[in-house]
This record gives C-alpha cells, sequence and structure tokens, in this order.
C-alpha cells in the first residue's frame, strides 16, 4: 500500500469522530440554552409577582378597599376614578356603566379633607329616600315620553233569545295619557387639588351624594310635582268627594274632624272606597308624622289597627294592608289629604331612562372641575280610578 492511500484511510477513520463530537457540543449547547431560558423566565415571573405586590400595597395603602366586590368590578371602578380624578375617559370607552363648591382654604368646604391623617370616610347626614317608587309602576323607555293606554269605559252587552236578532252594543273607548320624561341635574364642583389629595374615595362619595339627591327630588315630584319641567305628582290632581268622583280626578273620604281622626270608621271608609278589584294590591302611604297617630288608634275591643311587621323586611300593616312612608306627604292638617290608600302599581307610572349621566368638566370653572350629571324621568297617574284619599276634614 501507498503513502497516499495510507494517509486518505486514517483520515477517514477520523471523519465519525469529529462528527459525534460536533453533535455531543451542539446538544450540550442547546441544553445549557434551554436551562437559561427556563432560569430567565423564573427569574422575571418572580419579578412581576413581587410588583404585582408592592402595587396592591400601594393603593390598599392609599385607598383602602371598602368591600369584597371592588375586585369584580375593578375594570369600572378604575376607569370611573381615572376619568372623575384626571378626566381620561380613555377608559371608559367600550364599558357600560351602570353640594356647592369643595376647596382646601375653608373648612367648612373641604379645608380638612388634605391633612396628613383623615377620616376615610365622610359622614353626611342624610335625608330620607323613601318612595312610592317602590309600589309604582316603573318603565324604562328610550323616547322622550311614554304613552299609556286606558280603557275608560266599558263594552257594551245584553240579553238575546233564539228568534230575536241581536242589535249593536256599544263600543268601548281608549284613552292615551302621556308621560313625558323630564331632566333632573346637577352641577356640582370640586377642586383638581383636593380630586389628588383626598384621603377617602371622593369620586364615590360625590356620585352616591348625587344619586340621592336625586332620588330625594324624585320622590318629592312623585307626590306633589306641578308637571312642569318634573313628573306630575299624585296630589296635583284634582281632589273630589268620592262620591262625586270622575276619570280625571281622585276621590276622597273625610276623617270626620279638620284636626285627627273622630272615629278609626273613617279609616274602614276609605278601605271600602276602592274598588275591590284593587284592594287586593292596595297599600297605604303616609308620613312618619301621620303613622305616629295613626299607630294610637284601636278598634271598640281596644285592639290597635296598626301591627307590625313580622319578618325583618315585611312592612307595618293597617287593617291588613301594608304601610309605606313617604315623609312628602303632608301632614294632619284642616283640609289636608295626609292619607293615601290604593293599588299604585296600576294606578301611578314611572317612565325613565335606565341610565345616569355624568360629564366632566376641567375647563369652564378653573382651577375647580365641574361634574354635571342628569337623568331623565317622568311620572304621573295613570289609573284615577286605583287611589283614594283620606281627607281630614267635616265633609
Amino acid at each position: 500500500m501507498s503513502t497516499t492511500e495510507s494517509k486518505a484511510r486514517a483520515e477517514g477513520d477520523s471523519m465519525p469522530d469529529a462528527a459525534s463530537e460536533m453533535r455531543a457540543a451542539m446538544a450540550g449547547f442547546v441544553s445549557d440554552l434551554r436551562g437559561f431560558r427556563t432560569e430567565m423566565q423564573m427569574k422575571m415571573q418572580q419579578q412581576e409577582e413581587k410588583l404585582t405586590m408592592l402595587d396592591r400595597k400601594s393603593r390598599s395603602a392609599r385607598r383602602p378597599t371598602l368591600a369584597t366586590s371592588a375586585d369584580v368590578e375593578a375594570p369600572h371602578q378604575k376607569a370611573f376614578q381615572a376619568y372623575i380624578r384626571l378626566g381620561d375617559d380613555e377608559g371608559l370607552r367600550g364599558l357600560e356603566l351602570e353640594g356647592k363648591a369643595l376647596n382646601t382654604s375653608i373648612a367648612g368646604d373641604g379645608g380638612y379633607l388634605v391633612d396628613p391623617q383623615t377620616s376615610e370616610l365622610v359622614r353626611s347626614v342624610l335625608h330620607s329616600t323613601a318612595s312610592i317608587r317602590k309600589i309604582v309602576n316603573v318603565v324604562n323607555v328610550e323616547a322622550t315620553s311614554f304613552d299609556v293606554l286606558i280603557d275608560t269605559t266599558d263594552l257594551g252587552a245584553g240579553w238575546a233569545t233564539e228568534m230575536t236578532p241581536v242589535g249593536e252594543t256599544g263600543t268601548p273607548q281608549i284613552d292615551r295619557i302621556t308621560i313625558p320624561l323630564h331632566e333632573l341635574s346637577a352641577l356640582p364642583k370640586a377642586s383638581q387639588r383636593l380630586l389628588d389629595d383626598a384621603a377617602f374615595d371622593i369620586e364615590n362619595w360625590l356620585a352616591g351624594r348625587i344619586a340621592d339627591k336625586f332620588a330625594r327630588a324624585e320622590a318629592h315630584a312623585f307626590l306633589r310635582g306641578d308637571g312642569i319641567d318634573k313628573p306630575r305628582g299624585l296630589l296635583d290632581h284634582a281632589v273630589v268627594d268620592d262620591a262625586d268622583w270622575e276619570w280625571g280626578s281622585i276621590g276622597y273620604v273625610a276623617s270626620g274632624s279638620e284636626a285627627g281622626f273622630a272615629n278609626p270608621d273613617a279609616l274602614v271608609d276609605l278601605v271600602y272606597a276602592l274598588g275591590a278589584r284593587y284592594r287586593a294590591n292596595a297599600t297605604f302611604v303616609m308620613n312618619s308624622k301621620t303613622a305616629g297617630l295613626v299607630r294610637k288608634l284601636k278598634d271598640n275591643d281596644g285592639r290597635f289597627l296598626w301591627s307590625d311587621g313580622l319578618a325583618a323586611a315585611e312592612p307595618a300593616r293597617l287593617l291588613g294592608y301594608p304601610v309605606l312612608i313617604a315623609e312628602d306627604m303632608p301632614d294632619v292638617a284642616a283640609g289636608s289629604t295626609a292619607i293615601a290608600f290604593g293599588d299604585f302599581a296600576s294606578g301611578y307610572t314611572v317612565a325613565e331612562r335606565p341610565d345616569l349621566r355624568i360629564l366632566r368638566d376641567p375647563f369652564s370653572a378653573k382651577p375647580h372641575v365641574l361634574f354635571y350629571a342628569t337623568k331623565r324621568v317622568g311620572g304621573d297617574v295613570s289609573d284615577f280610578a286605583a287611589i283614594k284619599l283620606l281627607k281630614f276634614s267635616t265633609s
């Protein structure tokens, strides 16, 4: 064998060993790369967990969570807070969201809200928001008004025989009651410094106060509103003696005394002045002062006519019918109609747009931020036969 052939054979024998070494080196490199990637992923995950914990701690220290449902509503709450405080409405896009000036110079107007130590809650003395909304018919509309169709006449009928031709009978007539929607608005303002530095949840407090004010304004309008740019109240309609009642007015029963009750029989007369088909779902409505007088009434056997509810959420009852306390009802006085009784689900209708809108305006009253809140609602009597009143008079 020549020298050249020996050298070629030696090089051929060494080639498999070099390929094996190359494959082993590549496998080791890939294994090391995978280990490095796994290690980096673990470190990044740990870093993210630490940042998340720090973020939660900082947010909880700045704005304590007041309810366990806050996490569920976090997207809406964060978007609303960003809009109220900074005017950033980016988070509100795509989401379906269901006083006087505040400043930091005078204590009474919010000066103590930016002290280093401040109560997390604002303790407000709020008025009662009890309203007949709880017992009336409430409908949601997307138009500017709501029409109620009422059949006020009866269908004619008569007896027929086998041989006698049947004559034409009377046709019922349908009346239309239109309930327009009116705009209820509020325009409070707060300084931007207060929005930035307040220690308590100012946006939720402000929204709560607006909603409370709207509820009280509605409650008053549903009973006493004159129908001019507001709902027409139950007591704004003509009140006539029930013996002379006709459609378009509300019948009343006299109590027998201008200063109170001549005897408890007036309440019994009021109950049975209402038609039988309405009594099954009827409710008494009065304010607290009137309820205090009624609680003292007894029958001839010395038993109180008033009875408290047996269950926790059950209303008190008068002569077996539930009682709703509405503070906007008039007090007992000469000629006042201080007690209403009827099927309010049939007798009164509230029409509303199911949304409360808040517009943030940081430009019109610098350095204050205006919050323009609006709601559209209307109301009126829809069945005049479904409600009766007790009038404190001799006749």
